[in-house]
């Protein structure tokens, strides 16, 4: 059995939105056509509160894109983007939400980012899409989504680590690249770890 695992196709993403990704709404398209493929389909979306502490408003004089440590881990501070119930927490218009047999949400201890669909970046809580995948008998899943070097990179890794096959489908992904090559360079990681890295 397989899943597809769409990471954040949320309006903050898109051009646009807060925290936009190049070209992130061409992926959109790329989800419609591959959903009716798999066995159960399931979106990620960060759902923040308007104090998380991984926006850089939250922390006086700082910028986003400034490295800084929250919780004992290093995070990256970001523009305020999908907040809890905005139009920028939504799901892109054009993605066909009657596809979608799951949707997990992320991000919503102020305290700690959450960049995969599975944990944390502490791996301190789970959001439940493990047990959910397991119970329905699932071993591979697909991920695909925004952006490559962070929420995919995470949900890919975490997914491998749990004893899921993983392949990451990059027609389905773009970048942030803070700086440039971490898009490469997460790649680079994904096949390290396992996971297989198709077109």
């Amino acid at each position: 059995m397989t899943a597809l695992i769409l990471v954040d196709l949320q309006n903050d993403f898109m051009p646009g939105g807060a925290l936009a990704v190049r070209e992130g709404d061409l992926v959109v398209a790329v989800a419609n056509r591959l959903m009716p493929d798999y066995d159960h389909v399931v979106a990620s979306q960060d759902w923040h509160p308007p104090d998380h502490l991984s926006f850089a408003v939250n922390h006086p004089g700082a910028e986003p894109g400034q490295k800084i440590e929250l919780g004992g881990l290093p995070q990256v501070l970001w523009p305020v983007h999908c907040v809890q119930r905005s139009r920028g927490a939504r799901l892109h218009a054009d993605l066909d939400l009657s596809g979608l047999d799951f949707v997990v949400r992320k991000g919503m201890d102020r305290g700690i980012d959450s960049y995969s669909a599975f944990f944390d970046n502490g791996q301190r809580s789970a959001t439940g899409l493990e047990p959910w995948l397991k119970e329905r008998g699932i071993d591979a899943v697909d991920v695909m989504g925004l952006a490559t070097d962070y929420c995919v990179k995470f949900t890919a890794l975490d997914a491998r680590r749990l004893g899921f096959a993983v392949r990451v489908i990059t027609e389905g992904c773009r970048g942030v690249d803070l700086s440039p090559g971490d898009v490469e360079g997460a790649l680079a990681e994904l096949r390290d770890a396992g996971v297989e890295v198709v077109p």
